[in-house]
């Protein structure tokens, strides 16, 4: 692994949560509670990992600028700025929702996961599709390419 792989992964990460998120979601409607304990810690922890390749990622490079002009530029800087507005609630919103959980406040609970799973979720699609938009479709180069 190079540090060219780690927005490819931070995809795949993006994506894993993403399908945990949803999965936990329809799993505690079907009150599998223990199956949607799992999979919103698997996306707990598939995000911290998402966070820690990131930080590494852009520590080493700083910021990757969109190659694109015009619409596509607005579009994609329209998604990104969305995505990062909402992107630093995330961990604030994931921590309280889990240590609620962890206290069995279940009422509490739910409250703030109503407002967590659609902006967690949110933020986990927009960064796949920010990495599609930045390094598949406008090529642009990831450090050591």
């Amino acid at each position: 692994m190079t540090l060219a792989d780690l927005p490819a992964i931070n995809a795949c990460l993006n994506a894993t949560s993403a399908v945990l998120l949803t999965t936990g979601y329809i799993l505690i409607r079907r009150r599998a509670v223990a199956a949607h304990r799992a999979c919103m810690l698997g996306a707990l922890v598939v995000s911290v990992a998402f966070l820690v390749c990131y930080l590494v990622y852009h520590y080493a490079v700083g910021s990757v600028r969109f190659p694109g002009t015009g619409v596509a530029r607005a579009v994609y800087l329209t998604i990104l700025a969305s995505h990062t507005l909402l992107a630093v609630t995330v961990p604030p919103l994931a921590l309280v929702t889990v240590y609620r959980a962890w206290r069995s406040e279940f009422a509490r609970h739910r409250r703030v996961a109503r407002w967590a799973l659609p902006v967690w979720l949110y933020v986990s699609v927009t960064g796949v599709v920010i990495y599609v938009l930045l390094y598949q479709v406008y090529g642009a180069r990831a450090a050591g390419s």
